[in-house]
């Protein structure tokens, strides 16, 4: 039998979980910006906000949220919209500059049916992609194979986002 030694998971698997009650997300974005490293809060926008998923797929998977607590694309206003978009866009390049994936998966898993762990906050994707990131691991061994920790991974895009911040433009222009 083969062993996969995964020191780093330690510090997870001893750990004591909080429950939240409530929404996950929520709970993030209410605790405020002096907790956001610990909640892997990256970026507050007017509307919406990016926080890195402690469960990835791969090493630098984000989500996108809008602030408000919804299940529904219909329920957002064009502006919340807009401001998803435009932080998805955004945050695209960014792990594109820093990681050199050779592809995303970008989406949206709404409702339970369609793959939604957690279907009453709307959420988009971000998944950087690499040929030949997936493997046996994942299906055989049900094991997924991050190579950096999500600290490390959070520090390094907060560094680079702090010299590039996103411009978010209004959605309707002034001048016309």
């Amino acid at each position: 039998m083969e062993r996969l030694y995964t020191p780093w998971r330690m510090k997870y698997v001893t750990s004591t979980h909080k429950t939240v009650e409530g929404c996950i997300f929520c709970a993030k974005l209410a605790e405020g910006r002096e907790r956001d490293r610990e909640n892997f809060v990256l970026f507050r926008g007017q509307t919406s906000f990016v926080v890195m998923n402690i469960y990835p797929y791969n090493t630098g998977h984000l989500m996108v949220l809008p602030f408000a607590h919804v299940s529904a694309l219909s329920e957002l206003p064009n502006e919340v919209q807009f401001e998803i978009m435009t932080l998805t866009v955004y945050f695209t390049e960014l792990l594109s500059q820093l990681m050199n994936p050779d592809g995303f998966n970008i989406g949206m898993n709404i409702g339970r049916a369609a793959g939604a762990g957690i279907d009453s906050h709307l959420h988009m994707h971000i998944v950087p992609r690499w040929s030949g990131d997936s493997n046996f691991m994942p299906v055989i061994g049900e094991t997924r194979v991050l190579p950096e920790e999500l600290g490390d991974t959070y520090d390094k895009i907060v560094t680079l986002l702090k010299k590039q911040p996103p411009e978010i433009p209004s959605l309707f222009n002034q001048g016309g």
